[in-house]
């Protein structure tokens, strides 16, 4: 097939991009950012060129949406809305001209909110935060496409927590703040994580290629893990003892806070903030309601975590 992956130079596309080539695909990279491993398929452009988008698009089959603003402390929060909803509706009107019929979209289970319960796809949609929300109007934006014409494919998967090699997300920063002995653990760590390794879920992505009709899939791999177990997984493949320590949660907010304000001030960026021990302590879990029988995934989280901590060296 003639493949084209929005979004392809970041973490998750990079990988995907490499799956699709092994597996014979025609590939093309678009990507405001350059592609470090594929600079070959790569065409540098933003997704809200919508002249741009649809002259790549030409003569595709299937598109990969993974382009989008994600991190936590994105500024303007309006960019959010401009590149994950105005970039969807700049999709949808370039596959229309193009006639591509297969859409591939990769959502976010922030479309839940936090404290839901395990949340599954029947679970109605909650988002807490900018990023949550203009992901969920993605969507919206791209189910209207599809309900325009029978013909047309979209399936839209809402991972966990992502993580694995070349990763630079939450994981990481946990993983780096421990082996830089800076980490403490703030709550009492009983609650529970769903997370997905990239390796699992880049097959998962690539199953859409045969799966016709409209869908929305939820990708996790089980069992989840309280924090305090992945915290002690970390510790254990990196033979670094943990302190007994620990900060009630109220003490880590007021620390994300004033770093949230140091952040503004300064123009850095910090490891820790109010938002990400938000997420830390909550218990963010998720569920596919009818999980594949097709699909068996090819690690075990504690797998994909070894893999990532020796990829660090």
């Amino acid at each position: 097939m003639n493949c084209l992956v929005t979004g392809g130079s970041g973490f998750i596309g990079t990988v995907l991009v490499d799956s699709l080539v092994r597996e014979g695909h025609d590939v093309r990279i678009y990507d405001v950012r350059p592609s470090a491993a594929f600079e070959d398929l790569a065409l540098q452009a933003d997704v809200r060129n919508l002249d741009r988008l649809t002259e790549s698009m030409r003569n595709v089959d299937v598109v990969f949406n993974l382009a989008a603003e994600h991190r936590d402390d994105v500024r303007p929060t309006s960019l959010y809305h401009e590149v994950n909803v105005g970039g969807a509706r700049n999709l949808v009107q370039a596959a229309e001209t193009c006639g591509v019929e297969r859409i591939v979209f990769t959502s976010t289970v922030a479309v839940y909110g936090l404290d839901c319960g395990e949340a599954d796809e029947t679970t109605p949609t909650g988002p807490f935060n900018e990023y949550g929300r203009s992901k969920l109007q993605a969507e919206h934006v791209l189910q209207e496409w599809a309900a325009r014409d029978s013909a047309r494919t979209l399936a839209i998967v809402r991972p966990t927590v992502v993580f694995g090699e070349n990763n630079r997300g939450n994981v990481f920063t946990l993983i780096d703040q421990i082996r830089r002995g800076r980490f403490v653990m703030v709550g009492d760590g009983s609650n529970r994580k769903s997370m997905c390794y990239v390796g699992n879920l880049v097959p998962f992505l690539c199953r859409s290629l045969v799966v016709d009709g409209t869908s929305i899939s939820n990708y996790v791999d089980k069992p989840d893990l309280t924090a305090g177990e992945l915290v002690a997984i970390i510790r254990a493949e990196l033979n670094i003892a943990g302190p007994r320590l620990r900060l009630p949660y109220w003490i880590g907010m007021a620390g994300g806070t004033v770093l949230d304000g140091l952040a503004i001030a300064t123009r850095r960026r910090f490891p820790i903030s109010r938002v990400r021990v938000k997420k830390f302590c909550a218990s963010t879990q998720v569920s596919m309601w009818e999980p594949p029988s097709d699909f068996v995934p090819p690690f075990t989280l504690a797998q994909g975590i070894h893999r990532m901590i020796q990829s660090l060296g």
